[in-house]
């Protein structure tokens, strides 16, 4: 009855590479040290440039301290089951792993939408661009995508928090995420599915939705230019963003896919979907701008 009450659950490891999986654990380790490295030397750059105290690039800072939190939520903890067997997680620490990769994954959503509508008000309407989107303004932003992602998802652990665990505990993943939880609870999950459902379209979706209008916007006003050489030249603007935006939405939507209708696909697959999911944002996003952008490259090297 107790482990009912407080139930633990079971990390997911490589099905058939049990053997191996601690040489496997390289390559995500290399992939976590290369995250952090990136998105503290992101960091340190825009703080220490002068010229990059900027909207633009302080969106650019808050998308690599959200993915510096969402990796390093994760990530250890993977890695320690991998080399140190540590396979079974509690039932607090899994509902608070899953509240911090959900309401992070939410910020980040918000933070791209501000980050093109400030390249949309930065094309469309340059002369009201730095009234618009001042540094107090981006800090408002900043505060506003954090309440939203802890409003939207705190409660996906408060609805999962009563239910009775008293069949399996193997996750699908090597962290918990709130479907791969909500299935094992052995009770009416209806309340769980239609809340993290509405959830994930009021805040994902919706900003998706904003982000491709805003991108047509920009698109119309770019056509209106005559010459072809000005129309590369202000879109170029726009590519690192872009890039920033698939590298964010297209793991996303694939680990939705899997999870709605993968049920027969093989564990390996949900595992690797999981881990995608979770590092490639944070190991591209500061590649894209480094590469991107003039300033960033100079700080560097």
């Amino acid at each position: 009855n107790s482990s009912e009450l407080s139930p633990s659950f079971i990390l997911a490891g490589l099905p058939g590479l049990e053997a191996t999986q601690a040489w496997m654990a390289i390559p995500l380790c290399s992939a976590y040290v290369l995250a952090v490295a990136g998105n503290c030397a992101v960091l340190l750059v825009v703080r220490l440039e002068p010229s990059l105290h900027a909207p633009m690039y302080f969106f650019l800072c808050m998308l690599a301290a959200i993915d510096l939190a969402l990796a390093t939520a994760t990530v250890p903890r993977t890695l320690s089951f991998y080399w140190f067997g540590s396979r079974e997680i509690g039932f607090a620490a899994c509902l608070l792993q899953m509240f911090l990769i959900h309401t992070l994954s939410a910020v980040e959503s918000t933070v791209l939408l501000a980050m093109a509508v400030d390249r949309y008000v930065a094309i469309c309407h340059p002369l009201r661009h730095a009234a618009v989107l001042t540094n107090g303004a981006t800090a408002k932003i900043g505060l506003l995508a954090v309440a939203r992602g802890v409003l939207f998802f705190l409660p996906l652990p408060l609805l999962l928090l009563p239910l009775p665990f008293c069949g399996s505990r193997l996750l699908s993943h090597s962290f918990c995420l709130h479907q791969d939880v909500m299935n094992l609870a052995c009770a009416n999950t209806t309340p769980s599915v239609v809340y993290g459902l509405t959830a994930i379209l009021l805040v994902m979706g919706l900003d998706a939705v904003l982000i491709c209008l805003s991108y047509i916007l920009i698109l119309k006003a770019v056509l209106r230019l005559a010459a072809w050489r000005e129309r590369l030249k202000v879109f170029s603007t726009c590519i690192a963003h872009i890039c920033v935006v698939l590298a964010f939405y297209v793991p996303l939507i694939g680990l939705s896919v899997v999870h709605r209708f993968g049920k027969d696909l093989a564990p390996l697959v949900h595992i690797v979907m999981g881990n995608i999911y979770i590092l490639v944002p944070a190991v591209l996003n500061p590649i894209i701008y480094g590469v991107r952008t003039k300033q960033i490259q100079r700080r560097i090297l």
